[in-house]
């Protein structure tokens, strides 16, 4: 607890919220270690960015703000609870170890949001849905030429937020690359890898086949053809997408390749999981449920798949699950479903919309938007704790989260912390 700087007799205590990790995501050509190497920070005029990796703004400009408020003894305010989470990118895991008890603040800011103007009032819920399906390897047979196709070049980004913005997704392009090769002589899978975690549409994918070497002409002249038809579907999103095929040096002879038969299932099974916007909502053009296949990873002896699933409705979230389960099922893989967070359901008979209102207003003579957005909030599992609690989320503007091209727009910083000090004023004022 950080006692007020004001009058506050009776007065509510606010909680200050944001995340403490990252999405950690580098470019293709990046040699940056998250494990051992500080983010190198690069000003762009009134952008601030990374060099090649995630800037970490989401959500670490949150973090600034609440710490230098609470430490600043100019700024008036209420009592203040400062609450930060770990593990939120991982699934929100920290915020579900709060208990009831934690906290006594009526009155919740979470500065997890990603556009300055905008006041969130409700977000999606979700889950994680992981399928492993056992792998029947076998020799290599002679002679046998070794390629790896990949897929690179794409944007990437956040897979709730970004998820309408007709973004390629990396596993979904070389699942489709692979059925391509349908009509080329007898080739077979050696591993598929591709994406990075579960709420960042996957930017790059690789497979590793082999096959005759009468074949690879065919191949090479299929996946360039494929790669034109590639290039004009995501013309206006993907400038720099690329899928290429590069013939590999001979491998350890210890390598065993899937049969011909197991690497047509395991292509079907990836182009029938659902991927992008599922359904949106009746009254508005915004998302209401979707879905990312974020993760492929090859073992020696099974492929797994990581799904992440979201929805403002909790009937449509566990239909989703369901149909994820039911292609599981067909394809002979088991699945389990886990980080199943809730919505957080829009109030707009808040007070603290209404305070948050007229602040802005006051400030900035507009009004702010009002919003329900489509990605997993921490305000979903604090909200389901405390059910009184009245709450809010806004935070200055972040272009690209989740991606090496994450951003932040320096002046709306500013702008944050002005509406923010202003507000607190206001609600130090108020009595309980």
């Amino acid at each position: 607890m950080h006692s007020g700087t004001c009058n506050h007799n009776g007065t509510h205590v606010v909680v200050l919220q944001a995340h403490m990790d990252m999405v950690c995501e580098k470019a293709d050509d990046s040699s940056h270690d998250f494990n051992y190497d500080a983010i190198q920070c690069l000003r762009d005029g009134d952008w601030l960015h990374a060099d090649k990796t995630t800037l970490g703004a989401d959500n670490g400009i949150g973090l600034a703000i609440a710490l230098a408020l609470a430490s600043d003894t100019t700024v008036v305010h209420p009592p203040l609870e400062l609450l930060f989470t770990v593990d939120e990118e991982a699934g929100l895991i920290g915020a579900s170890g709060i208990s009831p008890d934690l906290l006594t603040g009526s009155l919740l800011i979470n500065l997890d949001s990603e556009e300055e103007g905008v006041l969130i009032n409700g977000c999606a819920g979700g889950s994680n849905s992981y399928l492993s399906i056992p792998l029947q390897r076998e020799p290599l047979a002679e002679n046998q030429v070794l390629l790896q196709i990949e897929v690179s070049g794409l944007q990437g980004g956040h897979s709730g937020i970004d998820i309408n913005k007709h973004l390629a997704n990396a596993n979904q392009l070389l699942a489709r690359t692979l059925q391509a090769l349908h009509l080329v002589e007898s080739w077979q899978l050696i591993e598929i890898q591709g994406g990075t975690v579960h709420n960042a549409i996957a930017r790059h994918a690789q497979a590793w086949l082999t096959c005759p070497p009468t074949a690879v002409a065919a191949i090479q002249t299929i996946v360039a053809t494929f790669n034109s038809v590639i290039k004009k579907e995501f013309a206006a999103t993907e400038p720099d997408i690329l899928i290429s095929v590069l013939p590999l040096s001979a491998r350890n002879n210890s390598i065993a390749a899937l049969s011909a038969k197991q690497s047509y299932h395991l292509i079907q099974l990836l182009l029938a999981l659902p991927h992008g916007v599922i359904t949106t909502f009746s009254t508005q053009d915004t998302v209401e449920t979707s879905c990312n296949l974020a993760v492929i990873t090859t073992q020696t002896t099974q492929l797994d798949i990581l799904i992440s699933q979201r929805s403002s409705v909790g009937s449509r979230l566990e239909e989703l699950t369901n149909r994820i389960n039911a292609i599981a099922a067909l394809a002979g893989a088991q699945v389990k479903t886990d980080n199943l967070y809730p919505a957080w359901q829009p109030n707009l008979n808040s007070p603290l919309l209404a305070h948050c209102q007229t602040v802005y207003y006051s400030l900035f003579g507009q009004e702010p938007a009002v919003q329900v957005i489509h990605a997993g909030l921490e305000t979903g599992i604090i909200g389901h704790r405390y059910p009184q609690m009245d709450m809010i989320s806004f935070g200055p503007t972040i272009y690209n989260p989740h991606s090496p091209d994450e951003r932040l727009f320096i002046p709306s910083v500013e702008k944050v912390w002005d509406f923010l000090v202003a507000l607190l004023n206001r609600l130090g004022t108020i009595v309980a």
